[in-house]
C-alpha cells in the first residue's frame, strides 16, 4: 500500500461589500460550486455533496473518482470541508481498486477582517492511499513519491485556481442579487399598503 500527500495554502483578498463575506460563506453549496463544475455536483443530505471528478490519469491508470464532500460552517465564519466517502471507477482489470484505494481531503477557509477588505486564508490537505499494480509498484520510491506529490498538487492547484477565479465574482453577484431582493420587498409591501 502506497500513500501520497499534498497540501495547498490559499490567501485571497476580498473587498468589502454591502453584505459581509461571512454571510456568503454560510452557504456551503457556493464553495462547492467554486471548487468544481456545478454540472458535476449532486446534493445529497444536509451539508453533503457528491462530486464526480474529472477522469484522472495517474501512473498510466485511468480512473474516475466520485467523492462525497461534507461542507459546513463554524461560528467564527470559517468554512470546513472533508471528503467522507470515495469510490473509483476504472477499467475492468482495476475492478479491485476500491478495495485498496482511499482518498482523504480536508480543508478550511477562514475570514480575517481588515479595514478595507477581508483576507480569506485557507489550507487543503489531500491524501491518497492505494495498492500499486505491477509494474508500477517496482518503480523507485523517489520516482513514485515525486510523481504522486506532483499529481496531488495539481489537483489542489486546480481547486485553488477555481476558487480564486470564481469565489469573488460569485460573492459579488450574490450580494447584488440579495440586496436587490431586499430592496424589492419593501416596495412591494408599500404598494400593497397604499391600495
Amino acid at each position: 500500500m502506497k500513500e501520497f500527500h499534498a497540501s495547498q495554502a490559499l490567501h485571497l483578498r476580498v473587498p468589502h461589500e454591502a453584505i459581509p463575506i461571512e454571510h456568503y460563506l454560510r452557504q456551503p453549496q457556493r464553495l462547492v460550486q467554486a471548487i468544481t463544475d456545478p454540472r458535476r455536483i449532486e446534493p445529497r443530505e444536509d451539508w453533503v455533496y457528491r462530486l464526480s471528478l474529472r477522469p484522472l490519469h495517474f501512473f498510466g491508470l485511468h480512473v474516475e473518482p466520485t467523492t462525497d464532500l461534507k461542507v459546513w460552517g463554524l461560528a467564527d465564519g470559517s468554512l470546513c470541508l472533508e471528503a467522507i466517502n470515495c469510490e473509483v471507477r476504472g477499467p475492468g482489470y482495476l475492478s479491485h481498486i476500491n478495495d485498496s484505494f482511499s482518498m482523504g481531503l480536508k480543508g478550511i477557509l477562514k475570514p480575517h477582517r481588515q479595514e478595507h477588505h477581508t483576507e480569506l486564508r485557507g489550507e487543503a490537505n489531500l491524501r491518497i492511499r492505494l495498492d500499486m499494480p505491477p509494474p508500477i509498484k517496482f518503480m523507485p520510491h523517489s520516482v513514485l513519491d515525486a510523481t504522486g506529490r506532483t499529481f496531488l498538487s495539481g489537483i489542489l492547484m486546480t481547486m485553488k485556481s477555481r476558487i480564486e477565479h470564481h469565489l469573488i465574482h460569485d460573492y459579488r453577484a450574490w450580494v447584488d442579487h440579495t440586496t436587490q431582493h431586499s430592496q424589492d420587498r419593501p416596495s412591494i409591501l408599500q404598494g400593497r399598503l397604499a391600495q
